[in-house]
């Protein structure tokens, strides 16, 4: 099974609009700004083995806020710029109770479904509380990218950048090593 680094779009991959303290997706490719060291975490998190998979809620497609070309146009774009393997939308509101919207966990069954995942071996890194409760509700490892909007938060870590998400994960992976290298040595 492979190992995966789910990212959420607004606020981890891309940077939010912040208006009156509260953050809001772009609506257009023009408002689209691509996180700091972004590309850099993706292509580090490659080179231990992760694939890495956006899992994004986008409610202003079901508001009539924004039109499905433009939200794909934005995907492209972040495809073409960034390591991501796959991008999974959801286009719904509270309203409609799917189960792909976060904090429902069904995009990342879909996504381990798909790519062959074990979940509990993979990592959910999100700056909101529904990123966080779909982690946890997957048995995924949580990493909340610390924003003035999410102070009260629960996740298994917090980062303040994604520099800092990187050096917990890295953290998590020796920890894992070590215990294989320990289990081998046993075994000889």
């Amino acid at each position: 099974m492979r190992r995966a680094i789910f990212l959420d779009r607004d606020g981890v991959i891309n940077k939010v609009i912040l208006k009156d303290g509260r953050p809001f997706s772009p609506r257009s490719i023009a408002e689209l700004e691509l996180s700091d060291d972004i590309e850099r975490f993706l292509a580090r998190c490659r080179q231990f083995g992760f694939i890495n998979i956006v899992i994004t809620n986008q409610p202003d497609i079901a508001r009539g806020l924004i039109s499905w070309d433009v939200v794909e146009a934005m995907h492209q774009f972040i495809r073409k710029n960034l390591p991501v393997d796959d991008i999974f939308v959801c286009p719904h509101d509270d309203i409609d109770n799917c189960n792909c919207r976060k904090p429902k966990h069904g995009m990342l069954l879909e996504a381990a479904e798909k790519w062959d995942i074990d979940l509990a071996s993979s990592f959910l890194i999100g700056d909101q509380w529904k990123d966080m409760e779909a982690g946890r509700n997957a048995g995924c490892t949580t990493i909340l990218l610390q924003c003035p909007y999410n102070n009260q938060v629960q996740a298994n870590f917090r980062a303040r950048n994604l520099i800092s998400a990187l050096r917990i994960i890295e953290r998590q992976e020796q920890k894992v090593l070590q215990k294989l290298w320990t289990a081998t040595s046993v075994d000889t």
